[in-house]
């Protein structure tokens, strides 16, 4: 996938502030520390694409970018972060139900989990929200490189169990430090693309 652009839309938190396009979009969601911001920037070849931060919780609106001029990725906020209000988590909650419930550019959700770690309760939600709502999912397991070649495996295996990931939905390892699963990532998301025109 050679990316000839990669930009920043807008920032969204209401259906009349979404951007009018004809782009299909794909959606990103996860724990806010769970590597979004990293996901996009490498698959996209940029390095500050979307705002990485060291302070997890940091996207707090719908973020839209228009990749080639072939798919809007929507970055939604990231879930489970303990320092926000709970007025304010319910808040994001409603935004971001009332986009992927009703948008209907949309043609999938990409939802990163954390390799390492079994997926949190926010995690199987999410999972079940969308298998609920019927809309295609593709589980990228990020940070792959901090776990050794040896316990791939094993750790993948756990992710899905607690997921009670469905084999018919889209599962890739990821590292955004080495790249390793970029060109799977693209091959899902275009895959989504392509099914949905069929």
């Amino acid at each position: 996938m050679k990316i000839t652009k990669a930009e920043f839309v807008t920032s969204a938190v209401a259906p009349d502030h979404y951007p009018i396009h004809e782009l299909p979009e794909v959606a990103l969601a996860g724990r806010s520390n769970v590597g979004k911001s990293s996901f996009i920037n490498k698959i996209c070849q940029r390095k500050a694409l979307a705002r990485t931060s060291s302070k997890p919780g940091k996207t707090q609106t719908l973020n839209f970018f228009n990749i080639n001029d072939e798919i809007m990725f929507v970055d939604v906020p990231g879930y489970g972060y303990a320092k926000v209000s709970k007025t304010e988590r319910e808040k994001w909650g409603v935004m971001m139900e009332q986009y992927l419930t009703s948008q209907s550019a949309l043609r999938g959700v990409v939802l990163l989990v954390d390799i390492r770690h079994e997926p949190s309760s926010d995690d199987v939600t999410m999972y079940n929200f969308l298998k609920h709502y019927e809309i295609p999912v593709i589980v990228v397991a990020t940070k792959l490189d901090k776990i050794k070649k040896a316990q791939r495996q094993k750790h993948e295996a756990a992710v899905k169990r607690k997921l009670q990931f469905e084999s018919t939905d889209r599962f890739v390892a990821f590292s955004a430090e080495t790249a390793e699963g970029k060109d799977e990532a693209w091959k899902a998301i275009y895959d989504l693309l392509t099914r949905e025109e069929d």
